[in-house]
């Protein structure tokens, strides 16, 4: 399994993780759930209306952090916005209870990449690993 793989594996293993972003020099942390392995990309799922888009548009990094199991997962990266109609629909199919609020042809839904991803698994028995993608 490949890097990108098993973060994503790990990522819908946890179903829900959470965000940072920063605003001026004021962090922002939220729960998220979204997450597609497209393309070759991973991809996460917001509005364009919310903070969190508005942010990452200023400041696209962002780290994720999960915990399962007694393990947890941190990824440092950029998300790239990506206007890509098949991701989106790709996105709300994978993901259905989005459908309520998000459509893949609205000006709302966004879908972002992860880029230049560093990501890594730890635990408190184990050795961390890091990953990159």
């Amino acid at each position: 399994m490949s890097a990108i793989e098993r973060v994503c594996q790990f990522l819908e293993e946890a179903g829900t993780y959470y965000l940072a972003t920063v605003e001026g020099d004021q962090p922002h942390v939220r729960p998220f759930g979204t997450i597609l392995l497209c393309k070759g990309r991973l991809y996460i799922q917001t509005g364009k209306v919310k903070n969190v888009s508005k942010q990452l548009s200023v400041n696209p990094k962002a780290e994720i952090c999960a915990f399962k199991d007694g393990r947890w997962l941190r990824i440092s990266c950029e998300l790239i916005n990506d206007d890509d109609r098949e991701v989106k629909a790709a996105m709300l199919e994978k993901m259905p209870s989005l459908k309520a609020m998000y459509n893949a042809d609205d000006d709302n839904t966004q879908v972002l990449y992860m880029k230049d991803a560093t990501a890594t698994f730890a635990s408190f028995t184990e050795a961390p690993e890091t990953v990159t993608f």
